[in-house]
């Protein structure tokens, strides 16, 4: 924010809460009543709702702009699209109100709710802010009238409310939803079949509530279930409310415990330990996608998670790293119950994946109650990252290779450093996952130095990195030239053998046989 001038103005985005004029905060109603110039939005072929909320305040004699969209709910005209033409639209409000601004006037920009949440007047701040004195002067926002119209609790205790836009894709907005404790969908109008069937396929709809213009005249209050598509108007949310907690923690406790042991004459699920893959959804397998499409459960590190599709029935267990065998044993326990269960690792779960910490929980239940013993384990293979990354460049994994991790969490650094000095000794390619982190800055160093004790300096080096997404790369350099420093935990890196080569089509391989 620039510091106020005596030549310029001072810019005000004011908001005026959600539809009553008695929720216009203290503030809001100073500055709207001082204003020399008062700014609002409206939507083609109507009248501006936030002018409407605050009518009475507004002065007789203050000078009046109105920034008419060019599109709304309509098929955009601009031939980039609807983004490029409502940026060129406020370019143009911006400039309208630059020239209030710099005669000295005070400009107040009134915004529905809160300014800052999904608000038009962000826009205008992004554009003027740096150049004007400015104040932001916050609004109820929609939500908070709805919860009170209501008169729902949206979150208690540790919830973790969820914010969400319904103009999301069904899937992405059904996999967020399952993810909330306590969620409020906005922006509804004509996306509201498709929230609700987001909805649906998060398991939530049967407590969502949905609410329309509150604390205005003709609010209505619904369960979800029951509004027609057809009714909905775009000032309408729905609120998601996080499951009531309030049972005591005995209560709790038994539930849990009772939730935790297998029942008497209960046939066991399975627990399938899948690979997802290294990134992209043309690299799951069918025997996979099959097997999430099925599961009750499936539990694994939040961002593999997150690669799952929510569907109705599907019940999503995600957790930090660092707490694999807490997972597999989740997984054992759920499918004692009977239930389906499906373990995911990126990449093969097999290869530094969920596998073997399955088997490992596994171990130790059935040491605790042998009646583990008959829950089924199954592992389905997926693509491995190696094997991404060296099809990026072509085959350099064609001869013996070895694969290794450099993360020193679950193993000494100097076991590490002896396993790549005997893999460089009988000449194997080498790939290196979990190459380089923040907490790791310079184990690559010390392994790029372990394997020159061995290595010609002109070994093969490849650095593939975000291997089948948009952002991916792969640098081809040698042993002697290798920076680590460019390395980090989205990489995978690929120390060739002594006969690993660069054809004239800049493609890495290494032949199938030893000269």
């Amino acid at each position: 924010m620039r510091p106020a001038t005596a030549e310029s103005g001072h810019l005000y985005g004011v908001g005026v809460g959600p539809g009553d004029p008695g929720l216009i905060t203290r503030r809001a109603a100073e500055l709207i009543a001082s204003a020399e110039v008062v700014v609002y939005h409206a939507g083609t072929g109507r009248s501006s709702n936030a002018r409407a909320i605050a009518a009475e305040l507004i002065p007789v004699e203050v000078i009046e702009e109105e920034l008419r969209y060019p599109v709304t709910t309509g098929a955009a005209t601009h031939p980039d699209g609807y983004h490029a033409q409502l940026a060129e639209f406020y370019d143009e409000c911006a400039a309208r109100l630059a020239v209030h601004l710099d005669t000295g006037r005070s400009v107040v920009v009134l915004a529905e709710g809160d300014p800052m949440l999904y608000g038009s007047y962000t826009y205008l701040h992004e554009r003027l802010a740096d150049r004007y004195p400015t104040e932001v002067v916050a609004g109820v926002p929609a939500f908070a009238a709805a919860t009170a119209v209501a008169a729902e609790a949206i979150s208690r205790h540790e919830d973790v409310l969820t914010v969400l836009p319904g103009t999301l894709p069904v899937p992405e907005l059904a996999r967020r939803l399952a993810d909330s404790d306590a969620a409020v969908v906005m922006k509804l109008g004509r996306t509201f079949a498709g929230v609700r069937e987001a909805l649906r396929q998060a398991g939530v709809l049967d407590r969502a509530v949905y609410v329309e213009r509150a604390s205005r005249e003709g609010q209505r209050v619904l369960p979800v279930a029951d509004v027609d598509p057809a009714t909905v108007p775009y000032m309408s949310l729905i609120l998601v409310p996080g499951l009531d907690r309030r049972a005591d923690s005995a209560g709790r406790a038994a539930t849990a415990q009772a939730e935790a042991e297998p029942a008497s004459g209960t046939t066991p699920g399975t627990v399938h330990v899948v690979g997802l893959g290294p990134g992209p959804h043309r690299w799951l397998t069918p025997e996979v996608a099959e097997l999430l499409g099925r599961v009750d459960h499936v539990v694994g590190y939040a961002p593999y998670v997150d690669r799952v599709p929510q569907r109705e029935g599907l019940t999503r267990h995600a957790s930090g790293n660092t707490v694999e065998v807490e997972r597999g044993r989740l997984a054992l326990d759920l499918a004692a119950r009977g239930d389906e269960v499906a373990v995911v690792s990126g990449g093969d779960a097999g290869v530094f994946g969920m596998a073997s910490a399955v088997f490992e929980a596994a171990e130790h239940a059935v040491a605790d109650d042998p009646h583990y013993a008959q829950v089924p384990v199954q592992v389905s293979p997926g693509v491995s990252a190696a094997q991404a990354a060296a099809a990026l460049v072509g085959a350099p994994l064609g001869a013996d290779f070895a694969i290794m991790s450099l993360s020193d969490r679950l193993k000494p650094w100097q076991v590490v450093a002896d396993r790549l000095r005997a893999a460089a000794s009988v000449d194997l390619v080498i790939a290196l996952y979990n190459p380089r982190s923040l907490s790791r800055p310079e184990q690559l160093f010390a392994a790029r130095d372990v394997l020159l004790e061995v290595k010609d300096p002109s070994t093969v080096v490849v650095v593939a990195r975000d291997v089948g997404r948009a952002e991916q790369s792969a640098t081809v350099t040698t042993l002697g030239e290798f920076d680590p420093a460019t390395v980090d935990m989205k990489c995978l890196v690929i120390i060739g053998s002594s006969s690993t080569r660069v054809s004239p089509t800049g493609h890495v391989w290494t032949p199938r046989y030893v000269e």
